[in-house]
């Protein structure tokens, strides 16, 4: 089928008896205009890929863009672990830490200008945060729609008489409606100021079209879809996950499949696992990649209670997708630890005793509200070394330090490519200032640092120094090994309850690597299907170990 049969097709499942044919037209105009443009090549992913997750802001100093002041950061202590940078939303915002853009095209005054964004695209792949499904009230478009301008008059989505939203599902308790100056309704899943953008209007799919484009043209090697399983809206549906909002996915794929870039689509949808994977779509027509949000609580959980039954369960089902889709992995993020990705996982109880082992360790529960009116946990915001530490066990530092290791080297095993969030690699804890003076639960695991005092602390805080220097040295290690490719096999072993375990296979080039660890408090003995070289340690290991708290193993065969 050719591109412009393929753009048709995904246009009409999109709009269906909507459709015109101008629709078709625009699009495949807009691509043309967009192939004329001046392109770099960007390579594909490997065993190196190792993404940071970080706001463009995290680390200041005085008369300097914060974008400079972050690339020189990593340039100095991190160049040689990190190959891409995750930019949170990097663009003028009015609330909810970048996640109400005002204008998708600028960058916030505080970060710099489109020209550091350049420079920093010269040291590292970087992906851009696009949060195509909602904008701020503040922004052009939306002023737009309530001063009543024919441009914007159906960007955004208004209360209609009729429309049945008893199913809705959505991630927040707050009224799904607003209404705004002169009277005017909106759309709103996550906030009064952050407004869902209208799709049903074909003028404002192109619109965002092109903003994506300009993206990936602009440096930005992945792209995040923030929030993305909530753009289409019908009456009497869940409004998530509808077909128009993967076929939107798709043609999105589809338009830089044609313009031969090696830009890669990432979808967040913070949902059960079964419906978090269904952005592959085949495998090779949507998402190259989805956000692996049972990888979290699970983890979490199974250092919590010393058992990886329920991990390694789950893990079994985690298949390759294909050649050019797979897993993005991690355990932390500016958002708390989802806790919908668990359902059909955790019991209710299992769930439950997360909660509150993360409200005893000083953390917050944010929830949700259900279509029958009910309430459950949504997140769990916390710190992860944090949230990971269980009071009447992990007394020293060093037991805390080893845990937060033990949780990475699975981060670090699975099939995929891994993301650390940047209060993990410096080895943060919980931020109560940020909590407290802002009143937002997600703050107490965003805190932003002055350079020098960063710099400082790195070198006088010990729990800081280990985990840096110890993360740093897992990144290093799985980028030696080619089993550890994103694409490459996995076979989930059972090796005892006390144990997750998994061999890595490269069918290319025969490497093979068996990973171990022991998610207990107490030393457990295992009986391994291969002997070989721990490469964690350097240690040649016999086919029966024994395996101190928390103690992992990456041998190869």
């Amino acid at each position: 089928m050719s591109f412009p049969e393929k753009v048709e097709n995904l246009l009409k499942t999109i709009y269906g008896e909507d459709f015109l044919p101008e629709y078709k037209n625009e699009i495949l105009k807009l691509v043309e205009a967009w192939k004329k443009k001046e392109w770099s090549e960007t390579a594909p992913l490997s065993e190196k890929n190792v993404y940071l997750i970080t706001y463009g802001d995290i680390i200041k100093e005085e008369g300097q863009p914060t974008l400079k002041t972050l690339n020189k950061f990593i340039n100095e202590y991190a160049k040689n672990e990190i190959t891409d940078v995750h930019l949170l939303p990097m663009f003028p915002y009015t609330s909810d830490d970048g996640f109400s853009v005002v204008d998708y095209r600028e960058i916030h005054p505080d970060l710099g200008d489109w020209s550091d964004i350049e420079r920093f695209s010269g040291d590292y792949r970087l992906m851009f945060d696009f949060v195509a499904n909602h904008m701020s009230k503040s922004s052009k478009w939306f002023q737009g729609y309530l001063k009543g301008e024919a441009e914007y008059a159906n960007y955004f989505i208004p209360r209609e008489e009729g429309f049945d939203a008893s199913k809705v599902v959505r991630p927040r308790t707050s009224p799904l409606f607003h209404e705004y100056e002169g009277g005017k309704t909106a759309w709103t899943t996550f906030s009064e100021d952050q407004v869902d953008v209208n799709f049903k209007h074909f003028p404002a799919l192109h619109e965002m079209t092109d903003i994506l484009l300009e993206y990936a043209n602009r440096g930005g090697t992945s792209i995040r879809l923030d929030a993305i399983g909530f753009m289409w809206k019908e009456s009497g549906t869940t409004c998530i996950h509808l077909p128009q909002t993967h076929a939107i996915i798709q043609l999105w794929r589809e338009i830089l499949d044609e313009l031969e870039l090696n830009t890669l689509l990432i979808t967040e949808t913070n949902v059960p696992h079964k419906e978090n994977i269904s952005y592959f779509g085949d495998g090779e027509n949507e998402a190259h990649m989805v956000y692996q949000f049972s990888l979290p609580p699970l983890v979490l959980h199974t250092l919590t209670t010393h058992d990886a039954s329920k991990l390694t369960g789950w893990a079994k089902t985690i298949v390759k997708v294909s050649d050019s889709a797979t897993y993005f992995n991690f355990l932390a993020s500016h958002d708390g630890i989802g806790m919908r990705p668990t359902e059909g996982i955790l019991t209710e109880e299992e769930r439950t005793a997360l909660a509150e082992k993360v409200l005893e360790n000083g953390g917050r529960v944010s929830y949700k509200s259900n279509p029958d009116g009910t309430e459950s946990p949504y997140e769990l915001n916390i710190n992860y070394m944090d949230a990971l530490i269980n009071k009447d066990e992990d007394v020293s530092e060093d037991v805390q330090v080893q845990k937060m290791l033990a949780a990475h080297s699975v981060l670090f095993s699975v099939m995929g490519v891994p993301a650390v969030y940047y209060h993990s690699l410096l080895g943060s804890e919980n931020d109560y200032e940020g909590l407290e003076s802002s009143g937002i639960n997600r703050r107490i695991n965003r805190e932003k640092f002055d350079y020098e005092d960063l710099v400082k602390e790195l070198e006088t805080s010990t729990r800081r120094q280990k985990v840096f220097t110890g993360l740093k040295k897992l990144i290093r290690t799985r980028q030696g090994e080619s089993a550890f490719n994103p694409f490459a096999a996995q076979l989930i072993l059972e090796l005892g309850e006390q144990v997750f375990a998994l061999v890595r296979r490269n069918e290319e080039t025969g490497d093979t690597v068996l990973f171990v660890v022991n998610a207990a408090y107490d030393t457990v003995e295992v009986e391994l299907p291969f002997c070989g070289q721990d490469l964690w340690s350097g240690e040649t290991v016999s086919e029966t170990v024994e395996l101190a708290p928390y103690q992992f193993m990456w041998i190869k065969k």
